[in-house]
């Protein structure tokens, strides 16, 4: 039961190039400001292990590292890494960590050169750098190998795995209630004070022009975050545009080219944060039929937004159904 004199309160702040906010349940006498001070911690850390757009956090160093040599890392990025590892074979590489050559290329990434379409030799070469099954862990010494070249690149399962982490703070300063959200990717628990649980809404995007959607400010569905985390990958998000043709943030490494099929959103729900952000990624970059014979077959509770048209059309699974009835 909720304690009476329990206190709403909002934070917010700053993180990974984004925002982050967390609404918050708090036990009489609990300090906001020590709060929010802790969540920004959580998230600090993230940005010095996994950032690519710092030199010096451990990602950038073991991107920069010579050839066939064993990388001590910390706890944290191993979990990412080797969560992100679990997907790639899971998807047979439709997603894959090591993305970062050609995330670059195509002018998504820290070392871009300019939003523009790569030629066919410049592809190739990028594309040679990937490949998830060229990285070795060692689970005894937490280590990573670096066979040469590799580039990974977590912006696809960083942040929420940034929400995860600053879960595990509030619930160790025993917060009873929350919810949490870092750069649209969401996690709550328990309830407000008049019984009522974290509703949220999932984003649609509100119209298609050329080919690409636009702008997320519609809700769609709206579901209640208990004890679950909910990310969305679209490809709204960010996208440029060449010869009048859309090009998604969103690189499949197979094809080694941004996305080119009808989903323009999936949002997943799960108990992880980063178990549902990197999902969705990989639920988007398989496309509206694999996807969703991918996510039926795991149990993932997923929402599928394809165009139709001038309008969208919407599939889910049975899991994420199950929870809406």
């Amino acid at each position: 039961m909720l304690d009476v004199a329990a206190v709403p309160q909002s934070l917010s702040g700053l993180t990974m190039g984004t925002t982050w906010s967390a609404k918050l349940i708090l036990p009489a006498g609990t300090v906001p400001e020590t709060l929010g001070a802790g969540i920004q911690r959580q998230l600090d850390l993230v940005v010095r292990q996994m950032s690519t757009w710092s030199d010096d956090s451990d990602l950038s160093r073991f991107n920069q590292a010579q050839a066939n040599t064993w990388h001590e890392i910390p706890v944290e990025f191993f979990r990412v890494l080797d969560c992100a590892l679990t997907v790639a074979q899971a998807t047979g590489g439709a997603y894959d960590p090591s993305v970062g050559p050609l995330v670059n290329l195509w002018g998504f990434g820290p070392d871009a050169r300019g939003q523009q379409t790569p030629a066919a030799q410049e592809l190739a070469v990028a594309q040679s750098r990937c490949g998830w099954q060229r990285i070795r862990l060692d689970r005894v010494r937490c280590r990573v190998w670096q066979a040469g070249g590799i580039y990974l690149d977590f912006s696809s399962i960083a942040k929420g795995f940034a929400v995860d982490l600053a879960v595990d703070y509030l619930r160790a300063a025993g917060i009873p209630s929350y919810l949490v959200e870092v750069g649209g990717e969401l996690r709550g628990y328990g309830v407000k004070p008049d019984q009522q649980p974290w509703w949220v809404g999932i984003e649609q995007p509100l119209s298609v022009q050329g080919g690409a959607a636009t702008t997320a400010d519609a809700v769609h569905s709206v579901v209640a975050l208990h004890g679950l985390a909910l990310a969305t990958s679209g490809d709204y998000r960010r996208y440029f545009e060449h010869a009048g043709k859309y090009y998604s943030h969103t690189i499949d490494p197979r094809s080694a080219a941004p996305i080119a099929h009808p989903l323009a959103a999936v949002t997943v729900l799960h108990p992880e944060c980063m178990v549902a952000d990197v999902w969705a990624t990989a639920l988007m970059v398989l496309g509206p039929e694999e996807g969703m014979r991918c996510a039926q077959e795991r149990g993932l509770a997923a929402l599928f937004l394809a165009r139709d048209g001038s309008g969208f059309s919407e599939s889910m699974t049975p899991a994420l159904r199950a929870m809406l009835t």
